[in-house]
């Protein structure tokens, strides 16, 4: 672990390290949390950044969590841009319904019985 100096800037502003960054997995936007405490000013990433308000369970993601769901979720936006969607559904039997519709159009895979 090695330390790094940085200059406060104008109105307080600091650069945090682009290899800093990416161990704490923050990125543009991101919000981060300071404190201070034994008197050392603590950074801390807050979890989803300006994205959204996540639950507080998900504060215990590392970032390399934290960077396989932003990758996933950014797959599943462009997804839903080319219009490749299912839903809403009105009732549980229409989304079965539709499972079943794209189970059948997924080419090389059987269904096999499930055991009861």
């Amino acid at each position: 672990m090695s330390n790094t100096i940085a200059k406060v800037q104008d109105k307080g502003q600091v650069t945090i390290p682009t290899h800093l960054r990416d161990q704490a997995g923050i990125s543009r936007g991101d919000l981060v949390e300071f404190s201070f405490r034994n008197g050392r000013i603590i950074i801390t990433p807050t979890l989803g950044g300006n994205r959204s308000q996540l639950s507080a369970a998900h504060d215990e993601c590392t970032p390399a969590q934290r960077r396989a769901i932003d990758a996933r979720l950014k797959e599943s936006l462009a997804e839903v841009k080319q219009g490749r969607r299912a839903g809403p559904f009105n009732t549980a039997d229409e989304m079965i319904a539709s499972i079943k519709r794209e189970l059948k159009k997924s080419p090389g895979k059987k269904n096999s019985p499930r055991g009861r």
